[in-house]
């Protein structure tokens, strides 16, 4: 099963966290755990790219990078006032004071609203190691449409192929690969906690019931770096 969703960037304000462990060079100012004090507004989040190692690009946030960006490399690019992009390093983004936030992985994967191509033909090193060199295995990708709204996809048996198809036929112009395999493919969103209760309390959906990571990460001091989706005020 596959699953879509498409976030208004005019309706919600979007944030990049540093996880305790990727990409490392912290502290961050947005690092996980998610503070209680943001958690009323918090609508969802969901996994970034691979390790940092293994990324092909780099990460920058607040002023300083903690890997260096790649020309030409896919990137989430998201700036001061939380409004998110996605393109190529070089040709849709260079460093400026509109970019706060900027997180690569690996190549685009749909460009001009079509799959990029070789994506069939791509190895493990072109679009990650999987569990047992699987190529249909849980995968997760975000996209931009014509008018700027993101579309997360995510889910099982999916080739970088067919990853890409779904990110196309729902709209994405530019789209890049998020994470993959079981471990680290998750989306939650979020409702806040019953009036007198702890912000901590907050309600936790996944996006598919058999994603397996646990609804506490992002909640916790997490190891891996994320997006998150507030509600604008």
């Amino acid at each position: 099963m596959t699953a879509v969703v498409w976030i208004d960037p005019r309706l919600v304000r979007v944030a990049g966290y540093a996880g305790a462990v990727e990409p490392g060079g912290g502290p961050w100012p947005n690092q996980a755990p998610i503070p209680d004090a943001l958690r009323p507004a918090l609508l969802a989040a969901f996994n970034s790219g691979f390790k940092m190692r293994d990324a092909r690009g780099g990460f920058y946030a607040d002023g300083r990078a903690a890997r260096p960006l790649v020309a030409g490399a896919a990137t989430l690019v998201i700036s001061p006032n939380g409004t998110p992009n996605i393109g190529e390093w070089g040709r849709d983004f260079h460093m400026g004071p509109s970019v706060a936030f900027a997180r690569q992985n690996l190549s685009l994967i749909v460009d001009g609203g079509l799959s990029v191509p070789g994506l069939d033909t791509g190895d493990a090193a072109e679009w990650g190691a999987t569990v047992g060199n699987q190529v249909l295995v849980w995968r997760s990708g975000l996209g931009v449409t014509a008018n700027g709204a993101l579309v997360y996809a995510a889910g099982n048996g999916l080739s970088a192929a067919t990853l890409a198809g779904v990110l196309a036929r729902a709209g994405a112009v530019r789209a890049m690969e998020l994470d993959i395999n079981s471990a680290w493919v998750d989306f939650f969103s979020y409702t806040p906690a019953p009036t007198g209760l702890p912000a901590a309390d907050i309600g936790v959906v996944k996006l598919l019931p058999d994603m397996r990571p646990s609804t506490s990460d992002y909640l916790t001091a997490s190891t891996r770096d994320f997006v998150a989706i507030f509600r604008r005020h």
